[in-house]
Parts: C-alpha cells; sequence; structure tokens
C-alpha cells in the first residue's frame, strides 16, 4: 500500500520501518491509533515483530516504555500496584504497579484471567487506576499496544466482545514481503541505530489536539454512517458496530487525514482504516472473519458516491 506521510511525521514512520522492514502500513496504523487517542491489539503469530513495533515505536516517541508478560496466575494488583504499610514512615505507601508508564505492551494478554484483563482494559478506557480506594491517574499521552495470538487455544481466556470494543483497532503484523525478508536476512534492521526521540511533548500534543479537528464534510458523514448502518442491518454479522466502534472509526479517519497532511477527510481515509477498526469488532454470521473479506464486504456494498 502507498503511503503518502505528511513530512513531520515521515521520519518517525522511517525510523520504525528501519527496524521492522517491510511494515509501513503496519506502522503507520500505529501512529493513527496513537495520535487519536487509542490503543491497538495486535493479532498475529509469534516472531514476526510485534514486540519490535512496540519497543522501537516507543523509543521514536520518546515515551517511557513498560511491559507485562501476561500469565495465567498474573493478578489485577501485578499490574495496578499495592499500597502496603511502611513501618519507618507509619504511614501507607503505594508500590506503583508496571501500568504507570507513558508506553505499556502488553505481551499475550489472553493468557491471563478474565478478572486481571478487566483491570487493564478498564484502565485503558478511563487513563486512571483506583487503589484501595483512592483513584491515581496514569501518565499522559497513555498508549497500550496489545498482543494476543489468535491461533492458540490452550492456556488462554478469549476477551471478551465488550471488551474488544476497548481497542481502537486490530491487526496483524504479517509475514514481509519477499523483498524485505531478503534484508532481513542480510542482516538489515539489526543494523539500524537504536531508536531515538524524534518528537517532543508539545508536538504530541499538538498532533492530537490537530486530529481532533480534522473536518468531516456532511457527503463524507453519510458515507460513514453507510458503512456503519449496512454492520447493523446487512445480516451478515452477529453483531453490528456499537456507537464506541462509529466513534472509533471517526476518530481512526481523522487521524488518518492528519497523517497524511490534510485537515480534512476524504473517503480514501474511510477505506485505509475501516476494515482495521472493524475486524475485532464484526462476525461473519457465516465462514471466517477475515481483514480482506471484511473491507470486500464493506466497500463492495456500500459505495461512497452513493
Amino acid at each position: 500500500m502507498n503511503e503518502t506521510i505528511a513530512p513531520e511525521f515521515l521520519p518517525l514512520v522511517d525510523a520504525v520501518e528501519a527496524h521492522l522492514l517491510g511494515k509501513r502500513h503496519a506502522i503507520s496504523l500505529t501512529l493513527a491509533a496513537f495520535f487519536a487517542g487509542g490503543h491497538v491489539l495486535l493479532e498475529d503469530i509469534p516472531g514476526v515483530g510485534k514486540t519490535t513495533l512496540a519497543k522501537t515505536f516507543a523509543g521514536v516517541m520518546g515515551l517511557d516504555f513498560g511491559r507485562i508478560q501476561f500469565t495465567g496466575d498474573l493478578l489485577p494488583s501485578d499490574i495496578l500496584g499495592v499500597s502496603y504499610f511502611d513501618q519507618e514512615s507509619g504511614k501507607f505507601v503505594l508500590k506503583k504497579g508496571a501500568i504507570f508508564t507513558q508506553f505499556l505492551l502488553a505481551d499475550e494478554i489472553n493468557r491471563s484471567m478474565p478478572k486481571t484483563q478487566s483491570a487493564l482494559l478498564e484502565a485503558m478506557e478511563e487513563h486512571h487506576v483506583t487503589i484501595d480506594g483512592k483513584s491515581h491517574d496514569l501518565k499522559e499521552p497513555f498508549f497500550v499496544i496489545a498482543t494476543q495470538n489468535p491461533y492458540e487455544e490452550v492456556g488462554t481466556f478469549a476477551l471478551p466482545h465488550s471488551q474488544l470494543d476497548r481497542f481502537l483497532c486490530s491487526f496483524g503484523i504479517g509475514y514481509p514481503d519477499k523483498e524485505a525478508e531478503r534484508a532481513v536476512l542480510l542482516g538489515g534492521g539489526r543494523r539500524a541505530a537504536a531508536a531515538v526521540p524524534l518528537i517532543d511533548a508539545t508536538a504530541i500534543t499538538a498532533a492530537m489536539n490537530a486530529v481532533q479537528n480534522v473536518h468531516l464534510s456532511p457527503m463524507l458523514l453519510d458515507y460513514l454512517q453507510s458503512l456503519i448502518t449496512y454492520t447493523r442491518d446487512s445480516g451478515r454479522f452477529v453483531y453490528g458496530l456499537s456507537t464506541r466502534g462509529a466513534l472509533a472509526m471517526t476518530a481512526m479517519t481523522r487521524a488518518w487525514a492528519h497523517l497524511h497532511g490534510r485537515d480534512y477527510a476524504i473517503p480514501d481515509d474511510v477505506q485505509a482504516v475501516a476494515g482495521e477498526v472493524c475486524l475485532h469488532r464484526l462476525a461473519f454470521k457465516e465462514g471466517v472473519t477475515t481483514l480482506a473479506r471484511l473491507r470486500h464486504e464493506l466497500f463492495s456494498h456500500v459505495s461512497a458516491d452513493a
């Protein structure tokens, strides 16, 4: 897919791609989700670069990086933290959990128990955690990339539909193409310089504010609503898009437009992100739900010119 990233964001994408060869679209989607204020669910097999994407992205964006390896015995307090009585000071002291960071990689989230998953997902939604009845704000910007292997069932706890909805978008990294894989085999990526911050907090805030102000014309809103309505009324899906899902598609459309240097959105922006917004929210009543099938279903039945 041809990416025409705006000049101010091009160094960010290039820097991450130097470590994750040939995965420009996945990098751009991650950047768009970040500027939209959402979180990303990466579903793919091990060894395709999910962790590389997360670590390099955090380094380039200048964000504090934290990682949680989800396991069956992980408790909510391991993520959020716990308060304990300190005998020297005579006070209760908070020992912060791994969630007190700006960029959190939640690795293999479907390996933990549902109550542990819920602790993370509630914090993602609220941007604060409550420990022993006291609320604690998380650092801003707060961004989560969660990973899960969609093909592994033993020892996993599938996230319910209501919790999957907390992620702005979902996609996989996928295998590299032949050219990129040849470069990887020759050592490309490993030779790239360590990721360094290429953007500061002021510029991040400005980009996030600009995304919210991207103009959506009445015609584009008609297109968005036609797509949303089709997911609900066509009878092809188990559930249609929720209101949160509709807002997610709007937010990603705005972010994609801004990432490509425009202060207004066009149908191409919708089509670039709609599949990834819907992939973890929609399921066909019959057959397997894939990104390619979702895109074909939506865009062959709902025209941008209608």
